[in-house]
């Protein structure tokens, strides 16, 4: 380990033994392009998932998820703000950041992919199609003493649905947040198999963050749901996604702006890499 790195490092902070609370996330949306979705895959899971993030100070939970053909035909409204073009964004990484080390994190992450870049060990064939950081605002549970946000992402979910919504003009982002967690998410999740939405509010990316990065505008009044599912995406589509889309429309308070299902990917393995796009 390298003196710098080890500067960036304080090792009597992580000695404090501090209660482990997510504090922000992020969130990386991703095309291979086809005809390297196999490599791509490869490269991602064996390489970058540790080397981009893992192994840095303060990363603690990641996770990759996959939105085959038929989830992507679920996406509404339209995608198109969030993914460019309707089949866009095929991968999907999250990664969860101690709460209190984010701008620590934040560095560390920027200086150690742009080694990776100067090493050739980056992949040229794909494309970002939304990269963002978020901070961690609330989380709602289905049942009393469920999966905590913190153990998201190692928990078996079989279904990840990111859900962007701005609030309507007019609406504050309280009034919203209210609305949200007060109301509708638990009608929503009572008896579904939603078993934890959580919250988050977009975060700016560093100036010299790496420049295949799209650069995208946190918006104040926007707010990430991540739902966390117990079965497939389109099992649960109509009842909890498409019924809180209408719910969430007649309350005047916010719009929809994007809702994207992805299930878990397969660590070592191929699968699904054949089904990401009609032929």
């Amino acid at each position: 380990m390298s003196d710098e790195l080890k500067k960036s490092r304080p090792v009597e902070v992580i000695a404090d033994a501090e209660p482990v609370a997510l504090g922000s996330i992020l969130l990386t949306l991703v095309e291979p392009h086809k005809g390297h979705e196999v490599e791509y895959n490869r490269w991602y899971e064996r390489d970058h998932f540790y080397s981009g993030v893992m192994i840095g100070p303060y990363s603690f939970a990641g996770k990759r998820f996959v939105a085959t053909k038929d989830l992507k035909k679920l996406r509404s409204p339209d995608s198109s703000a969030i993914t460019g073009t309707p089949e866009n964004g095929s991968y999907i990484a999250a990664y969860w950041v101690l709460d209190g080390y984010h701008d620590l994190w934040n560095k560390w992450s920027v200086r150690q992919v742009r080694q990776l870049h100067a090493k050739g060990r980056m992949f040229e064939h794909r494309d970002h199609v939304h990269t963002l950081l978020y901070h961690y605002e609330w989380s709602v549970l289905r049942d009393e003493g469920g999966v905590p946000i913190e153990l998201a992402l190692d928990h078996p979910y079989e279904g990840f649905v990111p859900v962007w919504i701005d609030a309507a003009e007019g609406v504050s982002q309280e009034e919203l947040w209210g609305y949200l967690k007060d109301d509708l998410l638990p009608d929503l999740m009572n008896g579904s198999a939603a078993g934890l939405v959580g919250a988050f509010t977009p975060l700016p990316l560093l100036i010299d963050a790496p420049g295949d990065v799209p650069r995208q505008e946190a918006s104040d009044d926007r707010v990430l749901l991540l739902f966390f599912l117990d079965c497939d995406p389109s099992e649960a589509w109509e009842s909890v996604f498409e019924e809180g889309r209408r719910r969430l429309e007649a309350s005047g308070k916010g719009t929809l702006v994007a809702q994207i299902p992805f299930k878990p990917t397969a660590p070592g393995t191929d699968r699904y890499t054949d089904q990401l796009w009609d032929a």
